[in-house]
C-alpha cells in the first residue's frame, strides 16, 4: 500500500514540476491549460482557419481570372496566362502562411530570413535547373516560339508541342518526341519557320541552249502562277540567272502562304517540268562526248619500214 502511494506522489510531484516548467516566454504549461488562454487559442484556431479558407478563394479566383483572359487575347500564348496564373496563386498562397503564423504569435521575420537563406543555397545546388526555369520564363514572355509552330532548335526540327518552364518538347519530322532544356532552346539560334504568315520559295530551272528563252520564262511564270497559292503581291521573280555549262539557268522567287511552303515548292518542281514539256522547252542534261582513237596507227621504224600494227614496233 505505501508503495502505490509512494508511486502515485511521484507521479504527482512529476506532472506539478511539468506544469511548472517555462515553455515559451515565462508562461507554463499550467497557464496554458487555463480557461482563458483555451478560448484564446481557440480563437487563434478559428481566424487562421478563415484566414486558409480566404487564402485559397482569393488564390484560386486570381488565378483562374488570369489564364480565362487568353479567351480575351488569343493572339498571346496561353502559356503566358498559364504561368503568370500560376504565379499570382502561389504568391497569394505564401503570404495567407504568413499571415496564419503572425496570427499565433510566431514572428515571420526570421522565418522570411529563414526562407531567403535556404533558396539562396537550393539556388546555388540547382544552377542548372534555375537556369532551364529562368530561360522558359523568358521564353514564355518574349515568345521567340509557340505552341504549334515549326522551329528549328540547333539541329532539332519539328513542331513545337509544349513549353514548360524546364523543357520545350518538339516532334521531329518523323513525329518523334524530342525534349530540348530551355537554357539550349534560349541560348541558341531559332528558326521559327511559322514566325511570318508568309514565306518566299525559290527554284532553279535549266533550259538548253537552243530554247527561246523568252517562251521558256512564259511558259515558268505561267505554270506557277496558275495555282492558287502563289502570291502575285510581291511581285514574282523569274528571271536568267546563270549561264551553264550545259543549260541556261532561271531564278525564280515566288511567295506563298508560310503553312503551304513545303507542299507548294514539290509541286510547282512538278508542275514546271510537265509544262516544259508540253511547250516542247527543252531540259537539258549533263552530257559527255568522248573521243575514240584506232590503236592501230602508223609508225616507222629505223630502217624506214612501214609497220601498221602499233604492237609490232614493240618488237
Amino acid at each position: 500500500m505505501e508503495t502505490v502511494q509512494n508511486f502515485f506522489n511521484t507521479i504527482g510531484s512529476w506532472v506539478q514540476s511539468a506544469m511548472s516548467q517555462d515553455i515559451y516566454q515565462g508562461t507554463s504549461l499550467s497557464d496554458l491549460l487555463t480557461l482563458e488562454a483555451i478560448l484564446g487559442l481557440a480563437g487563434n484556431v478559428a481566424a487562421a482557419l478563415a484566414i486558409l479558407f480566404l487564402g485559397l478563394t482569393i488564390s484560386g479566383f486570381v488565378g483562374r481570372r488570369i489564364r480565362a483572359l487568353n479567351d480575351h487575347y488569343t493572339q498571346l500564348d496561353k502559356t503566358l496566362f498559364t504561368f503568370l496564373g500560376n504565379i499570382a496563386r502561389y504568391t497569394i498562397l505564401a503570404f495567407t502562411g504568413l499571415f496564419i503564423l503572425n496570427t499565433f504569435g510566431v514572428q515571420t521575420t526570421s522565418i522570411v530570413a529563414m526562407i531567403g537563406a535556404a533558396g539562396l543555397a537550393i539556388g546555388l545546388a540547382l544552377q542548372g535547373t534555375l537556369s532551364n526555369v529562368a530561360a522558359g520564363v523568358m521564353i514564355i514572355i518574349f515568345r521567340p516560339l509557340k505552341i504549334g509552330d515549326f522551329v528549328q532548335v540547333n539541329d532539332v526540327v519539328g513542331t513545337v508541342k509544349d513549353i514548360t518552364l524546364n523543357y520545350t518538347e518538339i516532334a521531329d519530322l518523323g513525329n518523334v518526341q524530342v525534349v530540348v532544356p530551355n537554357s539550349e532552346v534560349w541560348g541558341n539560334t531559332i528558326k521559327n519557320y511559322s514566325g511570318y504568315p508568309k514565306r518566299r520559295a525559290e527554284w532553279t530551272f535549266g533550259v538548253g541552249y537552243g530554247a527561246n528563252l523568252a517562251d521558256a520564262e512564259r511558259t515558268i511564270r505561267d505554270a506557277i502562277m496558275s495555282d492558287d497559292r502563289s502570291h502575285s503581291d510581291p511581285e514574282p521573280f523569274i528571271q536568267v540567272n546563270n549561264l551553264n555549262a550545259s543549260s541556261v539557268d532561271f531564278l525564280v522567287r515566288v511567295w506563298c502562304d508560310a503553312d503551304v511552303y513545303f507542299q507548294y515548292q514539290a509541286d510547282m518542281k512538278r508542275k514546271v517540268k510537265e509544262a516544259l514539256d508540253e511547250n516542247g522547252v527543252d531540259i537539258p542534261f549533263p552530257t559527255r562526248t568522248l573521243l575514240h582513237q584506232d590503236p592501230k596507227v602508223q609508225v616507222i621504224d629505223a630502217d624506214g619500214d612501214d609497220r601498221k600494227d602499233a604492237s609490232l614496233a614493240a618488237e
